[in-house]
């Protein structure tokens, strides 16, 4: 790579950060590296994202090779994968990409939920195992799922179903008794409770997201006796990886200071 494309010539466009986003960790990464030029890219696949403190790219970059030309062609100096634990395409097409265009990635990570005593789980590999492990007979099932999950309970018709999202789910789950909840986190255990509560909830489907946006329902399973079928965390690539925003801006510190930017 030539110098004028080398994200380490010293120029202040080693500065530039590109965060790989649609978390909170993202969000509040990008707001705490102010002094850096830092943009910020969304998949768009939610509608109404929350606001963000710097500017924004949505949409796909095209695979692994539109990925690394757009490092290329921004000059861009440092990646941050800061993407859901469950987005593992994203976060794989961000590593190979990074390598090819001589760029350095920064995994953010954040910790699932580690089980503790009352919990009840059933931890299974992906959707057709959690429809499975709902087994035959009918109950009130509690989908926290991306819209993109939800769409596989359709083989288990027998249940009735409560379905939490972002954004609608559209079309409709093919089952025949379905109600459908818009909402946001956080999620408070009171309010969680409640909820599971006033809708007879017995089962839990939803992912080991971590974090405590949306740890209300998890506590609330417990304190209730409700089993949740948790879907494992995908296997990611082998980056530099941190835990926490704190850590991030921490290793970001150290990266300028090394690049002397």
């Amino acid at each position: 790579m030539d110098s004028q494309g080398d994200p380490w010539d010293g120029s202040a466009m080693t500065r530039r950060i590109l965060i790989l986003g649609g978390t909170t960790e993202a969000r509040e990464l990008a707001g705490a590296l102010a002094r850096f030029d830092v943009a910020l890219s969304l998949a768009g696949r939610t509608a109404r994202p929350a606001a963000q403190p710097v500017p924004v790219r949505v949409g796909g970059f095209g695979g692994v090779a539109g990925l690394a030309g757009y490092l290329r062609a921004e000059r861009v100096g440092l990646l941050v994968d800061a993407t859901h634990p469950y987005a593992a395409t994203i976060s794989a097409h961000a590593a190979e990409a990074a390598d090819i265009a001589g760029v350095p990635l920064l995994a953010v990570r954040r910790p699932g939920w580690e089980r503790v005593d009352g919990d009840d789980w059933v931890e299974v590999a992906d959707v057709r195992a959690a429809v499975a492990a709902l087994g035959e007979v009918p109950r009130r099932v509690f989908l926290a799922l991306g819209r993109q999950e939800v769409a596989g309970f359709a083989a288990a018709p027998q249940h009735d179903y409560l379905i939490r999202s972002v954004d609608p789910v559209e079309p409709k789950l093919g089952v025949p008794q379905a109600e459908y909840l818009l909402g946001r986190g956080p999620f408070d255990a009171e309010a969680e409770r409640a909820m599971l509560e006033a809708h007879g909830i017995e089962r839990i489907v939803c992912k080991n997201s971590g974090g405590d946006a949306t740890y209300g329902k998890i506590v609330a399973a417990r304190e209730l006796g409700v089993r949740v079928v948790m879907l494992a965390r995908p296997v990611l690539p082998e980056v530099p990886a941190v835990g926490s925003v704190a850590a991030a801006q921490e290793w970001v510190g150290h990266w300028a200071a090394r690049r002397g930017v």
